[in-house]
């Protein structure tokens, strides 16, 4: 009886089967790694970390001026209107739409005073999903916030 050849044994094939599942594993992961970006870390992270007290300071003022609104969207979602309660009324405010993961999402809204205590302005239609809003006063000295779900209409404004 003559010898298969090693070609048409299970064995080698079997054995040769797990590093080439792994080397095909790791090409698919090292491609993955490349297409996309989570955009989690920040090149600046320590210049963030120590601007957290500037951003306390903010909410604090916000707090102590008694501040609080609401964010109305558009049913198309391509304007906002913000309404706010008591406090000081600047000419213009700005709202920022700031995805979780996606930097290249976040919008920065400038609005402009409709009516006392009433901003709009124009924005881009935002990807389904929760969205962190922040309204800021155009000198920086208060900030409110809030997260909205784009299903829903609206978004109620506190200091954070």
């Amino acid at each position: 009886m003559a010898a298969n050849p090693w070609y048409r044994e299970p064995w080698p094939w079997l054995l040769m089967s797990g590093p080439a599942i792994v080397v095909v594993a790791g090409t698919v992961t090292a491609a993955i790694a490349v297409a996309t970006f989570d955009g989690l870390v920040s090149d600046d992270y320590y210049k963030q970390g120590l601007a957290i007290n500037r951003t306390l300071a903010r909410d604090a003022n916000a707090r102590a001026l008694g501040l609080s609104g609401f964010a109305q969207f558009a049913e198309e979602r391509t304007r906002v209107r913000v309404v706010l309660g008591s406090g000081p009324r600047p000419p213009a405010l700005r709202l920022l739409l700031v995805h979780p993961t996606r930097p290249g999402e976040d919008q920065s809204i400038a609005l402009a005073a409709t009516a006392p205590g009433v901003y709009e302005g124009a924005m881009r239609v935002p990807r389904p999903g929760v969205l962190h809003v922040r309204l800021e006063d155009s000198d920086g000295h208060w900030r409110l916030g809030g997260n909205w779900t784009t299903r829903e209409n609206g978004v109620r404004l506190a200091p954070q």
